[in-house]
């Protein structure tokens, strides 16, 4: 494998040099951007306002520090104009469709909530990284800390439930606001959930967040990277050996094949014969997980018949899609934010005969969409919530800018192809428009100047 084989991300653009003298603070506003980085582990409390499943804490402080440095934002604009005028449309359409369809205000906040927060998280890393050139070293420590953090937590929290610690067991059930750690929990409990809204959640963490950043400073600071990719394995192992849940499996096996492709070189017949026996290895541990793990098995051998919450994942999402396909203007358009419980109730019985005729059991579909209101509706996937909200039309459009955003700034290389596909997997199950990954890979294509590793100052690795 030759240098040339490995592209990677170059801070030099943004500002980031590899001086060890770029400042911690520049103002006392960069206390909150440094709260917000304390907080992204910490997403299913009691503390944090509710988004869609979620209750975090850091898309607020994001915000908050993007008002408190709102002088910088012109600099901002000239990098992202097209993802703050993105919000403006989602507006505009919602304020048609609530003419069309209806209006609940609480739940239209919240999902409005997660559209400003995302783009929030973009603003204040573009604020902190580019303008204001703030230590990424200490960025670093600091997530390599909290998230070692959020682990130790899960392990606590592992022991009590193991140990029978009733103490710490009833303190951690009323400090997360939909808890998994009592065996008595409908989502499914006795299992350690760390700081997340739900143990699910993991993935999206450790492969939406800590792996590229991983991507974006090897060759720039070894220790660290290091410190990063130890993290990620011990918190993904950790968490298969603790029992947290299935999606973890399936997404360490999912990123791993990412990590693969992205790592070795395919430009010779060796680089390919030893990412070919990778992925054998990992087809191999795929398997393996599928046949010890009884949900996994279960699910292999049955279908969605097989897992109650893997069947959910599907009749979540098909009921409001459904009230979308019948409705050609809605498809277009959408309901309008907060509306996904009327495309819902417009589906319900459509998807209802949908699954029967699959011969799945219809009747817990039926009832929930029955009592699916405006305040209690979930679809577990951003894919179907944005599709349904705002319609076919805005959902291309934000494809298109993405791909757009990527291609202006020539930033399509290996990297950024297994990064924006892992992406795009992640968000499969997991509703938060406010989640980081996307602002993330947004900000990186926009301030990374991309090179061959043998080019960058510090060489190979």
């Amino acid at each position: 494998m030759t240098n040339s084989d490995i592209i990677q991300a170059d801070f030099s653009k943004a500002g980031v040099t590899l001086d060890d003298d770029r400042p911690i603070l520049a103002d006392a506003s960069d206390f909150i951007f440094y709260a917000a980085l304390a907080m992204l582990p910490i997403d299913g409390t009691v503390a944090g306002p509710y988004m869609p499943f979620w209750t975090p804490l850091s898309p607020w402080l994001f915000l908050a520090y993007a008002v408190a440095n709102w002088r910088a934002l012109p600099q901002v604009w000239h990098r992202f104009r097209v993802f703050f005028l993105f919000p403006v449309l989602l507006v505009v359409l919602s304020l048609l469709d609530w003419q069309l369809v209806g209006f609940h205000r609480l739940p239209a906040m919240i999902s409005f909530s997660g559209v400003f927060g995302a783009l929030a998280c973009l603003v204040s890393l573009d604020i902190a990284l580019s303008v204001k050139r703030l230590s990424w070293r200490r960025m670093l420590d600091l997530l390599i800390l909290v998230y070692w953090f959020a682990f130790l937590v899960g392990v606590v929290q592992r022991l009590s439930i193991m140990l029978e610690w009733t103490t710490v067991r009833d303190f951690f059930i009323r400090l997360m606001s939909r808890q998994y750690i009592s065996s008595t929990s409908k989502w499914g409990g006795g299992r350690p959930q760390f700081l997340f809204a739900e143990p699910s959640y993991i993935g999206m963490h450790l492969f939406g967040v800590l792996l590229p950043l991983v991507w974006l400073v090897r060759g720039r600071d070894r220790k660290r990277v290091n410190r990063l990719r130890v993290l990620i394995v011990v918190f993904a192992a950790g968490s298969v050996l603790m029992g947290a849940g299935v999606r973890i499996i399936l997404d360490s096996i999912i990123a791993l094949v990412f990590v693969i492709i992205e790592a070795n070189g395919w430009r010779t017949w060796k680089g390919r014969l030893i990412a070919f026996g990778e992925l054998v290895v990992t087809g191999g541990v795929g398997a393996l997980s599928v046949a010890v793990n009884h949900r996994l098995s279960s699910i292999a051998e049955l279908g969605f018949d097989g897992d109650g919450s893997f069947y959910a994942r599907l009749w979540q999402s098909l009921g409001p899609g459904a009230g979308a396909l019948k409705h050609p203007q809605q498809l277009l358009l959408g309901y309008g934010a907060g509306n996904l419980s009327d495309a819902t109730h417009q589906g319900a019985d459509a998807a209802v005969r949908a699954l029967e005729r699959l011969g799945l059991n219809a009747s817990a579909p039926k009832g929930w969409y029955a009592q699916v209101t405006p305040m209690n509706m979930f679809t577990m996937s951003a894919y179907t919530s944005f599709f349904v909200e705002f319609g076919l039309i805005a959902s291309v459009l934000l494809v298109v800018m993405v791909l757009w955003h990527v291609s202006r700034n020539h930033a399509w290389n290996k990297t950024t192809v297994c990064w924006f596909l892992l992406v795009v997997y992640l968000y499969i199950q997991f509703e938060g428009y406010a989640f980081y990954a996307l602002p993330l890979l947004l900000w990186a294509v926009a301030a990374i100047k991309v090179r061959p590793l043998g080019s960058i100052a510090g060489g190979p690795q």
